[in-house]
């Protein structure tokens, strides 16, 4: 049965749009406040910064609470929607998106971005395309009724194979970049601040809560307390980015323009291509919702981050990726609102037992 979306949820596009500005006004208002915030990370040189992390703590934890480990074990017995994520992640992503953002900003914007701006968007742009989603996926994971567990597995598979192709993917697709080095440090911290460390603590107080309140109390009372505290997390999460890289948007907000165009053909081209590849392998709707958005949206975090550590704060690398939070949430809300309105497309199952 589908989920019905509260007045809060609803319009959460909205509450988005009213955080970026906020983010923004803040970046503006109080540059040594936010400053201070900013430079809070896990460690010199971790580019993991903690207010941000505790945030997508507070927003993914209520998502692990979710997680069936039975359904993670038989996951197994339904390989296909994870070989159309794979598939979809990592052989057409980053490269459908380092052909629009070359078309993009080399060829039809090339009046309006220098050469060398050119050079930076389309590396900015292969950075996010090549990081796929982790925490965020649990969010829209849940906006669609997704698997939790078969969500679970799509997102470790996608960053146990980040780990091992993002580095050579980037360093492939960028061109002039043959002296790229890409931080495996903040690759690997950020996999476990974003996801051990929530997942650990969901399963404790899941095994907990089951034994000791039971399984009514905890599904219809619990985790409906946390949800509200999920979505507002997200919306924290985001006016902190945008207050961070408040001066790279003001200064070139035609750019800001520019840049979402790629980016949105992006995520509606991987959106589509793997939820048409679902509907066709007959799929079940709870994996094959989460795993198209799986496919088309991006670990905008650690892009954010790896862009930082290479080309600089102010840098149009660093740019694109903060671009791509602007766009990927309202679009990937539109994304979820599809799936939903067409979940009869697909067999009635929702679990991959």
């Amino acid at each position: 049965m589908e989920k019905k979306m509260s007045f809060f949820d609803k319009y959460l596009t909205v509450w988005v749009a009213i955080c970026m500005a906020v983010g923004v006004g803040l970046g503006k208002a109080l540059p040594e406040g936010v400053a201070s915030l900013r430079g809070l990370e896990f460690g010199e040189g971790s580019q993991i910064n903690i207010p941000i992390a505790i945030l997508i703590w507070l927003m993914v934890y209520p998502m692990m609470l979710k997680v069936d480990f039975s359904s993670v074990l038989n996951a197994g017995r339904n390989p296909k929607g994870l070989m159309v994520t794979l598939f979809v992640n990592w052989i057409v992503k980053p490269f459908s998106m380092a052909f629009f953002a070359y078309v993009f900003f080399k060829l039809i914007f090339s009046h309006w971005i220098l050469p060398e701006e050119a050079d930076q968007y389309i590396a900015g742009s292969i950075i996010l395309a090549a990081a796929p989603c982790t925490a965020m996926v649990f969010v829209w994971s849940y906006l669609t009724d997704g698997d939790p567990g078969y969500t679970l597995v799509q997102v470790s598979v996608n960053d146990l194979l980040m780990l091992v192709l993002f580095a050579p993917i980037v360093k492939y697709l960028v061109a002039g970049a043959s002296n790229l080095i890409v931080p495996f440090s903040v690759l690997f911290t950020s996999v476990v601040v974003f996801i051990v460390v929530p997942l650990g603590a969901g399963i404790v107080t899941r095994t907990f809560l089951l034994k000791t309140k039971g399984s009514d109390w905890f599904n219809t009372v619990f985790l409906p307390t946390l949800h509200p505290v999920a979505i507002s997390a997200l919306l924290a999460t985001l006016v902190l980015i945008f207050a961070f890289q408040a001066d790279n948007i003001t200064g070139r907000l035609f750019h800001v323009l520019l840049i979402a165009i790629p980016i949105t053909i992006q995520v509606y081209f991987n959106s589509s291509l793997a939820y048409g590849l679902m509907k066709f392998l007959k799929i079940p709707f709870g994996i094959a919702a989460p795993g198209a958005l799986i496919g088309a949206s991006n670990f905008f975090e650690l892009a954010v981050a790896v862009a930082i550590t290479l080309f600089g704060p102010e840098s149009g690398a660093a740019l694109v990726c903060v671009v791509g939070v602007l766009v990927e949430v309202p679009v990937m809300l539109s994304v979820c609102s599809f799936c939903n309105r067409t979940r009869h497309w697909f067999p009635m199952a929702t679990s991959a037992k």
